[in-house]
């Protein structure tokens, strides 16, 4: 987590000033349930709430805990500082450390999750945008890189949308396996602290009470939240990796929006680069490596131990971080892409009628004749074209064998570009309903 690549948003989720107050949060909303519950005294609960706007002092808490070596420790000192020691006399009363870590982790988390969410909705609609803008541009189909059959650059944004798309659904289901908390001492028993104070706090907080913690929240539920972060980055960049292929010198369907006074090479000055989807390639990879950690982390000794806790200190921030500016810099890419229809086309008729090879083969086979030879008479006029240059039509219209088969209106009507473009509309409507 760099600034270069983050957004002050998100940043102040990670905050220490934000953990903090969540810390407080915590205590104070379980002292109220706590004295509900006649456990302790209402004026003591009462008390705690004091600290409600007070910021708290990162530095004397980094102070204490360099003494007491214990974090939640020191932050209580502090607590008890700001409030008085009889105050805070029953704060955290039953409760164990990781009642307030990985509580807060959680909240963290549902927080990011929810900003990422309002991210992907951005990038969804431009790439709805764009789709519907260029639904009919037609261009070349690839496959393994090579030309193979006409598509639309609107096919194309239409397909990244559903994909992000599904990712939205993936993480509204990550953001609801993470909003648990648990309040439940040590060892998760309850044996020092009333299941209903944990109930209590969580609806405060916006979350579900864990069904059963141990001292600790399970973490396959961390690991479905970062591996759905990891495939969210992937998805960004398999959509970066498209425009950088179009980008390319020799395709040049799309690019970059290139700014006024922007430079691409320090010796070239030509050069207008794919920077920002490769700058998302590489932002996707960091995301990813935080994937195979957090799996990790399901493991733990017994009922806890904590080599958890300093991987989570690392990717809990980077992760979302990183992926909330990726989202945000891949919408404006989307947003600003120059689309060149004319490229396109001119690239798509660069073999010479190529692409149309296998409504020919299809012809071939419905005319009578058999599939091997169909598939022989048409690769070996296809062929023509790779190594000769030569014009596939009019190769096919030479070919005495094919017109034994096939008329010249027949192979002509072959060559009609809207035949690969009919369906269009009914792929819209499936990924956009009605729009």
């Amino acid at each position: 987590m760099i600034p270069r690549y983050s957004r002050p948003d998100m940043v102040a989720i990670w905050s220490p000033e934000t953990k903090f107050r969540i810390w407080f949060e915590i205590e104070a909303h379980a002292c109220d349930a706590m004295a509900d519950l006649g456990v302790i005294p209402r004026d003591n609960a009462q008390a705690v709430w004091k600290a409600k706007d007070v910021d708290f002092d990162v530095a004397r808490i980094d102070e204490i805990e360099a003494v007491t070596k214990h974090d939640v420790i020191a932050f209580l000192t502090h607590l008890s500082e700001i409030i008085g020691a009889d105050a805070a006399r029953f704060v955290h009363q039953g409760m164990t450390s990781s009642d307030v870590l990985d509580t807060t982790f959680n909240v963290q988390l549902v927080r990011a999750a929810d900003l990422l969410l309002a991210d992907v909705d951005a990038l969804l609609a431009a790439l709805k945008r764009r789709a519907l803008e260029h639904k009919d541009t037609v261009r070349i189909g690839r496959s393994h890189g090579i030309h193979a059959e006409p598509t639309t650059m609107g096919l194309t944004f239409a397909r990244f949308y559903a994909e992000m798309d599904r990712n939205r659904t993936r993480l509204q289901q990550a953001r609801a396996e993470i909003a648990t908390g648990a309040i439940s001492g040590a060892v998760g028993t309850f044996a020092n602290i009333d299941p209903r104070v944990e109930e209590h706090v969580c609806a405060q907080l916006g979350l579900r009470p864990e069904p059963i913690s141990t001292q600790v929240i399970p973490r396959d539920r961390h690991a479905m939240f970062f591996a759905t972060l990891g495939v969210i980055a992937s998805s960004i960049e398999n959509i970066a990796t498209e425009v950088r292929h179009m980008q390319r010198t020799e395709v040049l369907e799309a690019e970059e929006f290139f700014s006024a006074g922007q430079k691409g090479s320090s010796a070239m000055p030509h050069k207008r680069n794919p920077v920002l989807t490769e700058n998302l390639t590489g932002l996707a990879r960091t995301v990813r490596m935080a994937v195979i950690p957090a799996m990790e982390n399901v493991t733990m000794w017994h009922e806890r131990d904590i080599s958890h806790s300093s991987v989570e200190r690392a990717i809990g921030p980077d992760t979302t971080v990183t992926l909330d500016f990726a989202l945000a810099r891949l919408t404006g890419v989307i947003d600003k892409l120059v689309i060149y229809p004319d490229n396109m086309l001119a690239n798509m008729n660069k073999f010479r009628g190529l692409v149309m090879s296998q409504r020919v083969l299809l012809a071939l086979t419905q005319a009578g004749v058999s599939r091997e030879d169909s598939y022989k008479l048409v690769q070996r006029n296809a062929m023509k074209v790779w190594e000769q240059g030569a014009d596939f039509k009019t190769e096919l219209l030479a070919d005495p064998e094919v017109t034994a088969a096939l008329s010249p209106a027949e192979i002509e009507e072959k060559f009609d570009i809207g035949y690969h473009t009919k369906h269009v509309d009914t792929i819209f409507a499936r990924v956009f309903g009605d729009s």
